[in-house]
C-alpha cells in the first residue's frame, strides 16, 4: 500500500508538472511575435504571437492621456493576465456591432460584413450592400452612439463593440462593459494623413484574423494613391484653393495640417491656408477669408451647400469670390445613399486615392482624362 501510494504521488506530481509547463506556453512572452507594419497610422499597433494577439490604442481620442489594450486569442486557450486587459476576444469574430459608417466599408473589403449586427442611426448608412442587409433586417437599430439601446444591444449579445470617442471616452462604453460585453475603441477618425485612416482596416483584420488580406487591400490602396501623387506632381501649374463655408458669421475651413490640407497638396494645389498649424479648423472672420481667398481658382469643400443659388440666398457675399464667379465650387456632400447618408463621410476615408484622383481631376482635369468624379460634384 506504501508503494502505490508513493506511485501515486509521483504520478501526480507529474501530471502537475506537464500542467504548469502547458500554462507556462501560453505565456506572451514565451512564443515567438512579429509586429504588423502600421505605416501611415499613428493610434493603434498589432503584436501578433502564436496563439493570439494583441491591439494597442494609443490615441483614442485627441488629447487622450490613456492607451487601449486588447487580447485577441485564436484559441480556446487562457493567457497568462487576461485580467490586465481592456477587452479579450475570442477570434474570428462571430457578430459584432460598429459605431461609425467608416467602420462599415472596411467589413465590406473584408468580406466579414455578414457579422454586423447593430448600428446607431441606421439612415446614415450609405452602403447600397449594407442597406440591403438593413432592410432584410439582418442589421438592427441601436439609438444613438453616445446612448446605445442597450436592451436591444444585450438581446443581440455581439461577440464586440467597435466605438469612438470624441473627447474623454464614451459614457456608453462603461454600461456595456458591466453588461459584460467587450468595447473597443477605434480612432480612425484622428489620423491626419490620408493613408493613416485606411490603414485602419488591419485593426479589423486583426479581429476577423485576416490580417494578410486586410495588409494586400491596404498595399494597392497606397499604391494607388501614391501613382496618382506622382502624376499629380507633373502639373505645369498649382492653382490656387479655397475651402469651408460660414456657420453664424464665422468661416469655418481646415487648418494646415488637417487631412483636407494634404489631399490638396498632394493633388499638388495650392491650399491658402496650408501654412496654419493644426489639425482641425480654423475659425476666421469674412473679411479675413475674403481678402486672402476671393481671388482662388478653385472652391473645394463649401460646407453643406449643393447649389449656387442656396449659397447666395444664405449669404450674398459668396458671390464675390472668383470661384463661384466662375462656377468652380466642388461639394463632397450631394451624392447621398437611400436614406440620406453622406457617402463621402462614410467611404472616404477607406478609399483616400478615390479622393484624391477627384481633386486631381478638378484640379488638373487633363491628367486624369479617364477617370470620372466618385465623391465630389460641381455644385448645379
Amino acid at each position: 500500500m506504501i508503494k502505490n501510494a508513493f506511485a501515486l504521488i509521483c504520478i501526480l506530481s507529474l501530471l502537475g508538472c506537464k500542467t504548469e509547463v502547458k500554462k507556462e506556453s501560453f505565456t506572451a512572452s514565451k512564443v515567438n511575435s512579429s509586429k504588423t507594419a502600421v505605416l501611415y497610422a499613428k493610434g493603434f499597433e498589432i503584436e501578433d504571437f502564436d496563439t493570439h494577439k494583441i491591439i494597442k490604442i494609443s490615441n483614442p481620442w485627441p488629447g487622450a492621456d490613456q492607451e487601449y489594450t486588447y487580447l485577441l486569442k485564436k484559441q480556446e486557450i487562457t493567457i497568462d493576465g487576461e485580467d490586465t486587459y481592456d477587452a479579450v476576444l475570442q477570434i474570428p469574430l462571430q457578430k459584432m456591432v460598429v459605431t461609425s459608417t467608416t467602420h462599415i466599408p472596411s467589413l465590406e473589403m473584408l468580406e466579414v460584413d455578414e457579422a454586423l449586427i447593430g448600428f446607431p442611426n441606421l439612415d446614415y448608412i450609405s452602403s447600397e450592400n449594407t442597406r440591403t442587409r438593413i432592410d432584410a433586417g439582418l442589421v438592427h437599430e441601436l439609438g444613438k452612439n453616445e446612448d446605445i439601446n442597450m436592451e436591444v444591444l444585450i438581446e443581440l449579445s455581439p461577440d464586440a463593440v467597435v466605438t469612438f470617442a470624441v473627447k474623454g471616452g464614451n459614457k456608453s462604453a462603461s454600461t456595456m462593459k458591466k453588461a459584460g460585453i467587450p468595447v473597443l475603441y477605434n480612432s480612425d477618425w484622428t489620423e491626419t494623413h490620408p493613408l493613416g485612416k485606411a490603414e485602419w482596416i488591419k485593426f479589423f483584420g486583426a479581429l476577423f484574423d485576416k490580417e494578410e488580406m486586410a495588409r494586400e487591400i491596404f498595399n494597392e490602396i497606397e499604391q494607388n494613391y501614391n501613382e496618382s501623387k506622382d502624376i499629380a506632381a507633373k502639373a505645369a501649374t498649382k492653382p490656387t484653393v479655397l475651402s469651408g463655408a460660414m456657420y453664424k458669421d464665422i468661416w469655418y475651413l481646415p487648418q494646415g495640417d488637417s487631412w483636407a490640407a494634404q489631399f490638396i497638396k498632394d493633388a499638388n494645389g495650392e491650399y491658402l491656408w496650408q501654412d496654419s498649424e493644426g489639425t482641425g479648423s480654423i475659425s476666421l472672420n469674412l473679411e479675413s477669408v475674403l481678402e486672402e481667398g476671393q481671388e482662388a481658382q478653385f472652391w473645394i469643400g463649401p460646407g453643406q451647400f449643393t447649389s449656387y443659388q442656396q449659397m447666395l440666398d444664405t449669404h450674398a457675399v459668396y458671390g464675390q469670390f472668383d470661384a463661384f464667379q466662375q462656377k468652380k465650387v466642388f461639394s463632397f456632400t450631394t451624392i447621398k445613399g437611400a436614406t440620406g447618408g453622406v457617402l463621402y463621410y462614410e467611404l472616404a476615408p477607406n478609399r483616400p486615392d478615390i479622393v484624391l484622383k477627384d481633386i486631381i481631376k478638378i484640379l488638373h482635369p487633363d491628367l486624369l482624362p479617364d477617370h470620372k468624379l466618385y465623391f465630389f460634384s460641381q455644385l448645379d
